[in-house]
């Protein structure tokens, strides 16, 4: 997907509209966004190959990124982005504020590991993989799909492994054994303190192994929730003004149909009182 000068924008588009769909669908009343920070994170410090077996992006969506700036510039909403920590963590700190304040809140992500902080006042709508369903993740629906709490995630990643961020798992150790593991013991530290308990034996020997590596996949695999967010909002409202310039960006990228979306939402919050 290219404008007529040939800038490609097909992954602008993509995000551009499943942005309107959440903004018209869910009418937030403020909205963050949380972007991953050029410099390593601190999982790079503790793993040399998180994440190594990732493929470089191709140049066509490198080319996006400025546009997706601008975007976010043009939005006027806060972009949270904190060297050393990665957007997960920014959008479980955020969570975790919401949570404590009995807030409810929508994380919007296609990344898994953000599953982890669906409880309480929290919900994570996953978006997946593209031609997939939507789903929307309460702590109920977590469990449902793993066998295992929210917060118990990343002690079962530790077990299975995720080869998206170059986490080895344990040989013999599948999602079912690893939930069992995990409801039983709750945690990896829990679980590794008494081995003996384990059966069968081939199981056992196995975690005994691997324990520093488990330990080691937990770690990484737990989102930080302690991010340090400075002195910015938390989250702001959509305002009329700001959604007239995201209009004339649309217009300049050929986004045709997004602008007729789009006016819906103008339409909507000029309604509004205060708009």
């Amino acid at each position: 997907m290219n404008t007529s000068s040939g800038e490609p924008t097909a992954a602008l588009y993509g995000f551009s509209s499943l942005f309107l769909k959440i903004v018209r669908e869910q009418n937030p009343a403020a909205v963050a966004f949380a972007v991953d920070a050029p410099q390593k994170t601190f999982r790079h410090d503790r793993y040399e190959g998180y994440k190594a077996t990732r493929a470089a992006a191709p140049d066509s969506l490198l080319r996006q990124f400025a546009r997706l700036e601008e975007l976010l510039r043009r939005l006027g909403l806060p972009v949270h982005r904190v060297p050393g920590f990665e957007a997960d963590d920014v959008l479980a700190t955020l969570a975790r504020r919401m949570r404590e304040e009995g807030k409810p809140a929508l994380v919007v992500s296609g990344d898994r590991d953000l599953l982890q902080v669906a409880s309480g006042s929290v919900s994570v709508l996953f978006t997946g993989v593209r031609g997939k369903d939507i789903v929307l993740y309460d702590a109920a629906k977590v469990t449902e799909r793993f066998a295992v709490l929210p917060e118990q995630l990343p002690s079962f990643v530790a077990l299975v492994g995720d080869a998206s961020d170059n986490l080895p798992g344990v040989r013999g150790v599948g999602p079912k054994t690893a939930a069992q593991l995990v409801q039983k013991f709750h945690d990896i530290s829990t679980l590794l303190d008494n081995l003996e308990e384990v059966s069968p034996e081939g199981v056992r020997r196995a975690l005994a192994e691997n324990r520093d590596r488990i330990r080691l996949n937990e770690e990484l695999a737990r989102l930080r929730d302690d991010v340090p967010l400075g002195d910015v909002p938390v989250a702001s409202p959509l305002r009329l003004s700001a959604l007239e310039q995201v209009r004339l960006l649309f217009e300049e990228l050929e986004f045709k149909s997004l602008v007729s979306r789009l006016a819906t939402i103008e339409d909507r919050l000029r309604s509004e009182p205060g708009a």
